[in-house]
């Protein structure tokens, strides 16, 4: 009957595409994203049933109420059946066979669903590993001998010790500096104490290379237990502050740093003078750049950034979702692993 009546037979299928979208797309942007891949099975299965109740229901309505008239009014008389549906099944046979109807779209849409949620995961996890791998070629290039660069440090550390106090506290700033860089910098997760002790540490060897004339305002969280961050994401903010900042402003340079962290959300503000006009200014260099390539790549959607450039000062605004790790697993990150593993 239905080959041989195929405008009815298609324009009644055409109309059964509306409750199928309307089981479809709640599944495949709603139920899924937030429930099974949050790995919240037994909430999710529910909200499926029930939503799959609920469209089997109108399903159900519109074959037995809405098509046929829906149907005159939209084909000719003689594509109409001559004998309607008959009323002898059940409620709950009805509702069966539209249910196994609806299972055939919705499978087929939450698999292509599926191999595209794990496409972009497998595309993300190798642009991570690229980034790793530059990182640490980066770090190869650079990390010459690092025993010899620390050993000489500590002889010039020594011999300045007594003659030059205050050159002799930069050289063990840039010490410490350097290891964090070599040694922290190539793993996946540091402590985000560890972070915060760098920048202070480069922000104190910039205050004794200007001496009086810098002004620096800095608020940092003190408890920080178990909260990670990816090593070196904020330096390049403090840095880019003095390199196109505070260089550049002949009277009066000054820096506004503040760190919050609230649970493991991390928000940064970090305010600093600009040149005036007319003088000369800079512009950023690939710093920047890079760091927001590596937030898009760690913290994808759990980051916001923002520049703003007034008359006289420049302000940023990060905010970032951080990671918490139990004491278990803070053993293992005190080692280099792998970076995949370290953000799942």
């Amino acid at each position: 009957m239905y080959f041989n009546n195929l405008p009815y037979t298609l324009t009644e299928s055409a109309l059964l595409i509306i409750p199928q979208l309307l089981l479809a797309y709640p599944i495949l942007y709603f139920i899924f994203p937030h429930f099974f891949l949050k790995r919240r099975y037994l909430t999710g299965f529910l909200l499926t049933a029930i939503l799959w109740f609920i469209v089997a229901c109108f399903t159900l309505l519109m074959v037995q109420e809405i098509n046929q008239p829906v149907l005159k009014f939209l084909l000719p008389d003689e594509f109409m059946r001559i004998s309607q549906r008959t009323d002898n099944a059940s409620f709950f046979m009805g509702l069966m066979l539209v249910m196994k109807g609806s299972m055939l779209g919705v499978s087929t849409t939450l698999g292509i669903k599926i191999l595209k949620y794990w496409f972009l995961k497998e595309h993300h996890n190798m642009l991570l590993q690229k980034e790793n791998a530059q990182s640490q070629l980066r770090l190869l290039t650079a990390q010459v001998h690092p025993h010899f660069l620390f050993n000489t440090l500590n002889n010039i550390f020594s011999q300045t010790q007594k003659e030059s106090p205050k050159g002799s506290k930069m050289i063990m700033g840039l010490s410490d500096m350097l290891r964090y860089i070599l040694y922290e910098g190539q793993k996946p997760l540091v402590p985000l104490q560890q972070e915060l002790q760098m920048l202070q540490e480069y922000i104190n060897l910039e205050k004794i290379r200007y001496g009086n004339k810098l002004e620096v305002h800095m608020e940092m969280p003190q408890n920080t237990d178990g909260v990670y961050i990816a090593p070196l994401l904020l330096l390049p903010f403090v840095e880019n502050c003095f390199k196109h900042g505070a260089s550049h402003v002949l009277k009066n340079p000054w820096i506004n740093l503040t760190i919050e962290l609230k649970e493991t959300t991390l928000w940064m503000k970090l305010m600093n003078g600009k040149a005036p006009e007319g003088q000369e200014r800079r512009e950023p260099g690939i710093g920047i750049s890079n760091v927001k390539q590596r937030l898009n790549l760690l913290y994808k959607d759990k980051h916001s950034f923002q520049v703003t450039e007034d008359e006289e000062v420049f302000i940023v605004n990060l905010r970032v979702e951080l990671t918490r790790v139990k004491k278990e697993l803070q053993v293992a990150l005190a080692s280099p692993a792998d970076t995949e593993m370290a953000y799942v």
